[in-house]
């Protein structure tokens, strides 16, 4: 494992350090989405304007064309400046963007790519089905085929900025009869189109950004699909190629942000004089060291064989059950102020609600479990 930077690494933390210092707005990003959505969008393209947007996408197609190495040092350091999520541009910039770099046609490309470098596009995903959550197999809103056209019927749930979104990653069956993996296809929805019906849910921690779809006789070209008719899976599972290991590093920094405000917290109200307190913050200020460690192990794999093994799966299990340990200890020691919580505004109350996403959004604790006993320890498979 090789921990170190070297001297032009070093010069290009500084370059980051420096410009996220000069750029990061003072204002919070509203935590709503819908109004949210003029604030993403500027902040986006901010960083295009700068070269910041896409680090890891090809430059060929607009991005920064940033090393394993760089990315890295990259998120550390807009995590370290408290710069905003990029929020309603998370599925363009992470999902729908490396999916079409991978597999769409070069008129495709030409057309989404730049709009959603630029923030000019807000893309969702439709994959999560009321009877589909993690199993994206199990998928059954269906597209029929009528000459040039896809004729979508079915609904998708959990699909994050759906009520504010100009498109759609959307994966449906095609082939009729078929079941699991095959017979699905991967197109790009206008979600403007006749026929759309988006119907927001509200967390409780108060805010709108999931929402349901509805799918009643929608038609898409059949020149938006991508990958081919019937290559659905592919297409999607393709995109994980782009991740290397880096998805968590924002989290794990924020995490050493907070249990260094935890620590302060305790000794400030006197909860640190109890021991229990005190080992549970000792012990996840260790384990937020751990996971630093574990993370790098991950990427200097990542640099030698050019693919993320399924440690990931540890890696991303330890993170979002470490930050829900982390949110339950901020809420326990507010104390009586947990009181005056006002629902709605940003605070430790708000993120221990919001956290508990953490172990089902995106593949649940229990998948990434089976993932774990499976590919890493060689646990048969489960039924």
């Amino acid at each position: 494992m090789d921990i170190g930077f070297s001297v032009e690494e070093t010069r290009f933390r500084e370059e980051c350090r420096d410009w996220l210092h000069a750029n990061v707005p003072a204002e919070k990003r509203p935590l709503d989405a819908a109004d949210a959505i003029g604030f993403d969008k500027a902040w986006q393209r901010r960083l295009f304007d700068a070269g910041w947007a896409g680090i890891n996408w090809p430059a060929d197609y607009g991005g920064r064309g940033l090393s394993i190495v760089q990315q890295v040092i990259w998120l550390e350091e807009y995590a370290k400046a408290h710069a905003p999520w990029i929020g309603a541009n998370f599925v363009g910039i992470n999902h729908g963007g490396p999916t079409l770099i991978l597999n769409a046609s070069e008129e495709q490309k030409a057309y989404h790519l730049p709009r959603i470098l630029k923030g000019e596009a807000i893309w969702c995903q439709g994959f999560s089905e009321p009877g589909a959550g993690s199993d994206l197999a199990g998928i059954k809103t269906r597209g029929r085929i009528e000459g040039d056209e896809l004729v979508v019927n079915g609904s998708k749930i959990w699909t994050s900025f759906a009520h504010v979104a100009d498109w759609q990653e959307l994966v449906l069956r095609t082939e009729e009869g078929s079941q699991r993996h095959a017979g699905l296809s991967w197109a790009i929805c206008d979600m403007h189109a006749p026929g759309i019906t988006v119907r927001p849910i509200k967390k409780m921690s108060g805010q709108t950004e999931f929402a349901e779809v509805f799918y009643d006789d929608v038609r898409i070209p059949l020149s938006n699909v991508v990958g081919g008719l019937g290559n659905g899976w592919k297409v999607a599972m393709s995109t994980l190629s782009f991740e290397r290991g880096t998805g968590f590093i924002a989290e794990q920094v924020k995490a050493g942000q907070e249990i260094a405000e935890l620590v302060t917290t305790a000794r400030a109200n006197g909860m640190i004089k109890d021991d229990r307190i005190a080992d549970q913050l000792s012990q996840m200020r260790a384990e937020v060291a751990a996971l630093r460690a574990m993370t790098y192990r991950n990427i200097s794999e990542v640099v030698r064989t050019g693919q993320p093994g399924p440690e990931a799966s540890v890696i991303r299990l330890f993170t979002s059950e470490l930050g829900q340990r982390l949110e339950r200890m901020a809420v326990l020691l507010m104390g009586e102020d947990m009181i005056d919580f006002a629902y709605g505004d940003d605070n430790a109350v708000q993120d221990y609600l919001r956290g508990f996403a953490a172990t089902i959004a995106g593949g649940t604790a229990q998948i990434q479990r089976d993932i774990i006993g499976e590919r890493l320890l060689g646990l048969p498979k489960s039924r």
